[in-house]
């Protein structure tokens, strides 16, 4: 039997960085996202986020790509969301997302990281994040 155990810090953002999670909004999409994975036996260590934008560290099922579980959980939380009426005007993320393995090692730091989004925020910007995630955790491009 094959054995995988791969962590992935993930972090999307809403359609043109719209902040449509404030307050119970967040909880209440995180909760549901929650309750989805769990329910697609996805396993979701933490969930976390600010007005525009949610991170996530979860463990990748061996026979599915990153590509199908953040369509997936974007796909589903966006449909339940305009479906429930959750926000007042239609919702929508946007299409790109971030994605990086995470080692064992740095677990911890990774879910304090995630828990302290809202502390995190009053310092820096979701765009200053965005960027400097995509700077220190992907490779140089030779342009």
């Amino acid at each position: 039997m094959s054995y995988t155990k791969i962590w992935v810090h993930c972090v999307w953002g809403t359609k043109s960085r719209y902040p449509f999670l404030k307050g119970d909004v967040k909880n209440r999409v995180i909760s549901h996202i929650l309750q989805k994975a769990q329910e697609r036996n996805l396993h979701i260590e933490c969930i976390n986020g600010y007005d525009e934008h949610l991170h996530c560290l979860l463990m990748l099922p061996p026979d599915v790509s990153i590509a199908k579980v953040m369509q997936q959980i974007k796909g589903e939380s966006s449909f339940w969301i305009n479906g429930n009426g959750v926000t007042k005007m239609k919702f929508e993320w946007a299409c790109e997302y971030f994605a990086a393995s995470v080692s064992e090692s740095m677990l911890d730091p990774v879910k304090r990281y995630i828990f302290n989004q809202e502390a995190h925020h009053q310092k820096q910007t979701w765009n200053d994040e965005y960027e400097l995630l995509v700077k220190y955790c992907l490779p140089a491009q030779n342009g």
